[in-house]
């Protein structure tokens, strides 16, 4: 009876266990999907001089290179930081807006608003004709007839773009930087989730469409983290695949799996429930994370690609990076790595950006004879 009794409890207790996993993994995989995006502030200005800002020391305060302030009236841009001291950090203060001394911000990898006129650029809006409906994109014109389609991250935007698009103009490449759905200004996917790529990738072809179009002959793909899964997923499935002739991937996403344990470290999930939130997203948008692990499923066209990682990177782990470029000869697929110490994701750029453009140009004359 003894025996009974603690089985039965024993069941229950793995029941109770079972289903509270469960629920974890759910909760997980609806962070991950939701596109909606609700703004964080956990910088506090201190001071503002003519040309400084002071901020309450933090990890992030503290990057080195520049970076933009975002806060709801304002975007400032901050220079290097030039001290740092008894809990404060104190760096260049370039431009923008100057917020007020108890502002509460967040620093942007973007510091550029609102569109490629802040780089001096003229442009065009254009609608690319998706399968879900009309997605407005930049266009950026210019000479040659390789065009540059520029994809952003996860929760980003086209701002992203504006960092690099001078010295891509300057090369004379047309750049088409389009939304994809479940941005602010484009289509919501059916089911209101991301699908990490694995829809998303459809909205690139229709990029890709537009510039054929407008008389692109050839294409280079330039992805920022999510955008290299979306990219790759192009690359594996488009009829338009083999028009590409370059790519570029900044802190790229190129195993999901890896990268969803990254976060939920990040969340103290405990390890032993991370599958439970790997499987909740899998049963809800039917992604087959096998297709997303790049260095054991490489994609069906492989151009040579620049892979751009930073070694702090909290988002999406370096390491995969890392390993897809040393086992690239094997997978003839042409990729050079350039690691980047000490920024966060998709921080290589602010950096040092003469650097990092410098790393672009080189590759991309290379490689575009």
């Amino acid at each position: 009876m003894a025996r009974s009794v603690w089985w039965g409890l024993g069941v229950g207790v793995g029941a109770g266990f079972g289903a509270a996993s469960a629920g974890v993994g759910w909760f997980y995989s609806s962070v991950l999907l939701d596109p909606t995006q609700r703004p964080v502030y956990p910088e506090r200005v201190l001071a503002v001089g003519p040309a400084s800002i002071t901020l309450a020391a933090t990890r992030l305060a503290a990057q080195p290179g520049t970076w933009g302030l975002r806060w709801p009236e304002g975007l400032a841009v901050m220079g290097p930081v030039t001290a740092a001291r008894d809990g404060e950090v104190v760096r260049t203060l370039l431009g923008g807006h100057r917020p007020v001394p108890g502002t509460t911000a967040v620093l942007d990898t973007g510091p550029f608003d609102p569109d490629p006129s802040a780089r001096g650029l003229a442009f065009e809006t254009v609608d690319v004709a998706t399968p879900l409906g009309p997605s407005p994109a930049w266009l950026v014109p210019a000479s040659r007839d390789t065009w540059v389609i520029m994809i952003h991250g996860r929760g980003g935007s086209r701002r992203e773009a504006l960092r690099v698009l001078p010295a891509l103009h300057g090369l004379g490449f047309p750049v088409l930087v389009p939304t994809y759905r479940n941005d602010e200004e484009a289509p919501a996917s059916p089911d209101g989730h991301y699908h990490l790529g694995d829809t998303e990738w459809l909205d690139v072809e229709a990029a890709v469409e537009l510039a054929l179009e407008r008389g692109a002959r050839r294409i280079v793909l330039f992805g920022w983290s999510m955008g290299g899964a979306i990219t790759a997923a192009f690359l594996d499935r488009s009829v338009h695949a083999s028009l590409v002739d370059a790519m570029v991937w900044d802190a790229p996403l190129v195993d999901w799996r890896a990268t969803l344990r990254l976060q939920a470290r990040n969340r103290r999930l405990p390890p032993g429930l991370t599958p439970f939130a790997t499987t909740a997203t899998r049963m809800r948008i039917g992604i087959d994370f096998d297709r997303f692990d790049l260095r054991r499923r490489p994609p069906a066209v492989r151009p040579p690609t620049l892979i751009v990682h930073s070694t702090e990177d909290t988002a999406v782990p370096v390491g995969p990076s890392r390993a897809l470029a040393a086992v690239a000869a094997s997978l003839d697929w042409p990729i050079e790595y350039l690691e980047v110490p000490d920024v966060e994701h998709t921080a290589s750029w602010n950096a040092d950006p003469e650097a990092y453009e410098r790393a672009v140009a080189g590759f991309l004359e290379r490689v575009l004879r």
